[in-house]
């Protein structure tokens, strides 16, 4: 043959496909023919969850913050009035009753009693470097028990440093149950020992080199011991005790 014959292979259409078996190799069957599958055995992994972060509230920053600057300015204050205390050396001014006269004790028709005193009173700023401004307002009085027998204002004048300033003050008032206290006073002047109590409520202001602070007031309170009541006559002050303070 001169030509080479070339030989395909057949394809019978007609023959059945190859079947896969549909059990898989190594396993098993059961009684009714079906298949039975081997699990293999499961592992349970724990899982760990973990706690998110906790994160701070704004009402918690804020206290915080608040307290902080509280605390800052607490500081500063400090700082700064230990500084001016150093710088002026502040000290309370001081106050004597140099004299105190009656030009009027009576009792009234309507049985009240009517008293007025002249009282000298002797002002002293021992400060180098504080001023001190004695606003109006100021007021002075004389007490006999818890009786008020009368009061009278204090002028208002600048004082400044290490000043001695001398004060008259004229006293007046009426009191209820004049009678009854008009008695008590006879009784106890007989005895030569008035007890008196002198009280002074000042209000002033502090002059700090240049700067003028805000209003304070001066609180004194005198317990005198006088040996009479007469009028237009010179008592003599036998014992004299002042405390003075200052409120802020």
């Amino acid at each position: 043959m001169t030509e080479q014959q070339k030989i395909h292979p057949v394809v019978d259409v007609e023959a059945p496909a190859p079947t896969v078996p549909l059990v898989p190799p190594g396993s098993a069957t059961s009684e009714k023919g079906s298949p039975v599958q081997h699990r293999l055995p499961q592992r349970t992994i724990p899982v760990i969850h973990k706690r998110p972060p906790k994160k701070r509230s704004c009402c918690c920053k804020c206290i915080c913050w608040t307290i902080s600057l509280i605390v800052l300015l607490l500081i500063v204050l400090g700082a700064t009035v230990g500084i001016l205390y150093l710088a002026f050396r502040p000290k309370l001014p001081k106050y004597s009753i140099d004299s105190l006269r009656i030009s009027d004790l009576r009792l009234n028709f309507d049985m009240t009693l009517y008293a007025k005193f002249d009282v000298k009173i002797t002002a002293n700023n021992p400060n180098k470097k504080i001023g001190i401004y004695y606003e109006q307002g100021g007021r002075l009085s004389v007490w006999y028990t818890n009786s008020k027998l009368c009061q009278g204002s204090l002028p208002k004048f600048y004082q400044g440093h290490q000043n001695i300033t001398k004060l008259d003050v004229v006293l007046t008032g009426q009191t209820e149950a004049g009678s009854t206290l008009m008695s008590a006073l006879q009784e106890q002047q007989q005895t030569g020992q008035i007890p008196l109590d002198l009280k002074v409520d000042a209000p002033v202001a502090i002059k700090l080199g240049k700067l003028k602070m805000r209003k304070v007031r001066i609180l004194g309170d005198c317990k005198l011991v006088v040996d009479s009541l007469s009028a237009n006559n010179i008592i003599s002050i036998k014992a004299s005790n002042c405390k003075f303070r200052l409120k802020l």
